[in-house]
């Protein structure tokens, strides 16, 4: 591949557009923003400029209804060799570029299932793709060609194929992020209209719970517009949980003993169930989950505080397997938690206690 046009500069699209200019493709920008394609060609993601004729790979990064129209008019035009688009929905585009009359041998439905809660040019990363699966949803009369291009793309952005049909990934999307940015939403806007006093106390977890729900609600619903019926499936099989739970709840409060056994017995029902499916949720790299050991330290919030612990933890010869941070509730301070290998946690605990650091069980 030596020339690619990048249609729409937001996050996956300037994102992708970063990567392919770091392996030396050229790569043109459009977006309907015009401000959009110049930040991104400022941020060496391209030229803004338009090809001088068909590129090798056309990359449609627009919303999911705004795809089929748009892969239409590219390849009435031949202003691509292949086109690919890179939406959270793949049945619907598809569909509807067959009831335009578009030429479905020329073109490929991906998804990288990569993102964050940010959104534009300037949020994108060249990175961003590394390791994480792409999803390719061929279908017979795809032609050669353009899945090799395809597969090129996504080396070039060092993410991993996965081969899937249309509706299939339709309904593990909605499973594993559709359903949960609504229930992110869903939780944070009880915290909408509650006590000042309540939300004061909001720790690590309410954090993690809600991280997504600052996403953008246009861009949502785009989304979920293209995939509301398996969403809506998702949703169901959990509002009949959500009802047994609020039953399991109710029973016990109740005066009756057998009542009570039966109610709790419902809740920690539940909560194994929960632990089965997290154990089921890929590992570091897309490995198995690994069961890591927590070392906590408590850290002052100035500059270099997170450099100095990561140093002093490299010298112990530990790795970090993942990190994260609490911050104190009024008081610039926080509690760094650091997962390693049960083997190491005693030893990073002594090496840093040596060098002054304060743990914490």
């Amino acid at each position: 591949m030596r020339t690619a046009l990048v249609i729409g500069t937001g996050l996956i699209g300037t994102s992708v557009a970063l990567a392919l200019s770091a392996r030396g493709v050229r790569v043109h920008l459009q977006d309907t923003d015009p401000d959009r394609p110049r930040t991104a060609a400022a941020l060496g993601a391209g030229t803004d400029e338009p090809p001088d004729g068909p590129v090798d790979l056309a990359v449609v990064a627009v919303p999911p209804a705004h795809i089929a129209p748009t892969v239409l008019r590219l390849q009435r035009e031949g202003g691509a060799r292949a086109c690919l688009d890179v939406g959270s929905v793949k049945e619907r585009p598809r569909r509807e570029l067959v009831e335009l009359g578009g030429d479905l041998s020329r073109y490929l439905g991906s998804h990288p299932m990569a993102g964050r809660e940010r959104s534009g040019p300037l949020a994108a990363d060249e990175a961003l793709f590394e390791g994480r699966p792409w999803v390719l949803t061929p279908t017979p009369g795809t032609d050669t060609e353009v899945l090799n291009l395809a597969l090129e793309l996504v080396s070039a952005c060092r993410a991993v194929p996965v081969v899937m049909e249309a509706d299939a990934h339709d309904r593990a999307v909605a499973l594993v992020s559709h359903t949960p940015q609504l229930l992110s939403s869903l939780v944070a806007a009880r915290l909408e209209d509650a006590d000042d006093a309540a939300v004061r106390l909001c720790g690590q977890g309410i954090r993690d719970v809600t991280r997504i729900a600052a996403s953008e609600p246009r861009m949502w619903l785009e989304i979920l517009s293209a995939n509301p019926g398996p969403v809506a499936d998702v949703l169901e099989a959990l509002a009949a949980d959500l009802d047994g739970t609020v039953r399991a709840l109710r029973a016990m409060e109740s005066a009756d003993d057998a009542k009570r056994v039966a109610g709790s017995a419902g809740i920690e029902n539940v909560l194994r169930r929960g632990n089965a499916g997290r154990e089921r949720v890929p590992g570091k790299h897309g490995a198995a989950p690994a069961e890591y050991e927590t070392v906590a330290v408590l850290i002052s919030d100035t500059p270099g505080e997170l450099a100095r612990i990561f140093a002093d933890a490299g010298r112990a010869g530990v790795n970090i397997e993942d990190v994260r941070i609490e911050h104190a509730t009024g008081r610039q301070a926080g509690l760094v938690q650091l997962m390693v290998d049960p083997v190491a946690a005693p030893v990073l605990s002594a090496a840093l206690r040596e060098r002054g650091w304060s743990i914490r069980h």
